[in-house]
This record gives C-alpha cells, sequence and structure tokens, in this order.
C-alpha cells in the first residue's frame, strides 16, 4: 500500500520482436517495486499480496496509465509507433467498470486504441468464459489487440478457444526455457503454434534468451 503511495513501483519494457525480420514490433510494461530498504523486489514476490488484498485493482491501473504517459512522452521524442502489451489482471478483467475505465484512460492519455494491446491470461479468461467473451469482443470493437498470456498452463477447452476474439496467443516461458534440450517441450511448443494458425492468430513465444530458442521456435513458424 504504502509502494503505491510512495511512488515506489516503476516501469520496465520488454521488446517483442518478429523473429523474420528482426524488427521490434512492440514493448510489453512490466512493473517492478524498488524498496526503499529492501531494494528490487520481484514481482513474484509481491503480486500475489497484491492480488490477495485487492491491491491490484488500483496498480493495474496505474501500470496502464504511467505505461500510455511514457508512450506519449516517446512518441514526443520522435519514436516508432510500436505496440504497447499491458497485462490484466484476474481481478481487474471480472470487474464490469474494465471496458470504459481502459477506454477512459486512453481517451484522456489520448492514445490510438489500435496500439495497445492488453494481455489476459488463460486461467482468468476460462473462469467465466461468457463473461470474458463478451468484455473481449467490446475491447476488441474499440480498436484494442488482445493477446492470451501463459497459453498452455491452463485449462482451455479448443471449442472455447475460438470464439474468443484474439489476436495473438502467447506461449508460456516454461516452455520455451528448455525447448531446445527437451522434446516434450519442443511438441507443446509446435502444437501451440499449429493451433494458432488454425484459428488464424499471431504468436508470441515469452522469454527467448538464446540464438538457439530463436532458431527453433522460428523454424516452428513462431511470429514473435
Amino acid at each position: 500500500r504504502k509502494a503505491i503511495d510512495n511512488g515506489e513501483l516503476f516501469l520496465c519494457y520488454q521488446p517483442q520482436v518478429d523473429l523474420q525480420t528482426a524488427q521490434w514490433i512492440g514493448m510489453e510494461a512490466l512493473i517492478r517495486w524498488r524498496h526503499p530498504i529492501l531494494g528490487l523486489i520481484p514481482p513474484s514476490k509481491f503480486i500475489p499480496i497484491a492480488e490477495e488484498t485487492g491491491l491490484i485493482e488500483p496498480i493495474g491501473q496505474w501500470v496502464l496509465k504511467a505505461a500510455c504517459a511514457q508512450y506519449g512522452e516517446w512518441q514526443q521524442q520522435g519514436f516508432p509507433p510500436l505496440r504497447l502489451a499491458v497485462n490484466l489482471s484476474a481481478q481487474q478483467f471480472h470487474r464490469t467498470s474494465l471496458v470504459r475505465s481502459v477506454i477512459e484512460t486512453l481517451k484522456a492519455s489520448n492514445f490510438d486504441p489500435q496500439l495497445l494491446e492488453l494481455e489476459v491470461t488463460e486461467s482468468a479468461a476460462m473462469h467465466d468464459v461468457a463473461f470474458a467473451i463478451s468484455v473481449l469482443k467490446k475491447l476488441s470493437h474499440a480498436g484494442i489487440q488482445i493477446a492470451m498470456d501463459d497459453f498452455g498452463t491452463g485449462f482451455s477447452s479448443f471449442s472455447v478457444l475460438k470464439h474468443f476474439p484474439l489476436d495473438t496467443i502467447k506461449i508460456d516461458r516454461s516452455f520455451v526455457q528448455d525447448l531446445v534440450d527437451s522434446p516434450s517441450d519442443a511438441a507443446i511448443a509446435s502444437t501451440i503454434i499449429a493451433l494458432a494458425k488454425g484459428l488464424d492468430f499471431k504468436v508470441l513465444a515469452e522469454g527467448i534468451e538464446t540464438a538457439a530458442q530463436r532458431d527453433v521456435l522460428n523454424h516452428m513458424g513462431c511470429d514473435y
């Protein structure tokens, strides 16, 4: 709670890269906490607590506002119009006020909705499928791109997946880390890519850190 009030939270940005051209196509906003005594605290430590206490909602709203403001500064400095990806927490996603709140933030920031990608986790989307489809369709109709995060770690039904208005499916980092040496992880990544292509979604692999990982995924037909 004090971290929010004292401005101890800040954003880092991770590039999203086209595997064919090696060009940046976007960037994902990632939250960090610099505590005055404890130093840098990783999200894996504080995000679960924020979710338990309900503080994740004001944090999520702050992230979107801060990312849009930073993006506006970069645009004034002449940066190219890249896609901005922002994560939605499960609590944010299930608020009936989400769509209105997002659109109001974009208007206040003079931010083009078509440059925003909102990421919802597979488990959050599957919690209440009818509600999720309704919310995602409203966001999509506003011009916002939709990505399903952490794909493969939840319990998606393929029959349901086709009804989600998704633009991108993200392969979870846990499958990317060992895919060069693990035939099972490689098989899962390859299957996700084939599924996404069949449904006309783009595919982004999270956490590519080696040339070997990049080359294997590129060969499989992964987009980003």
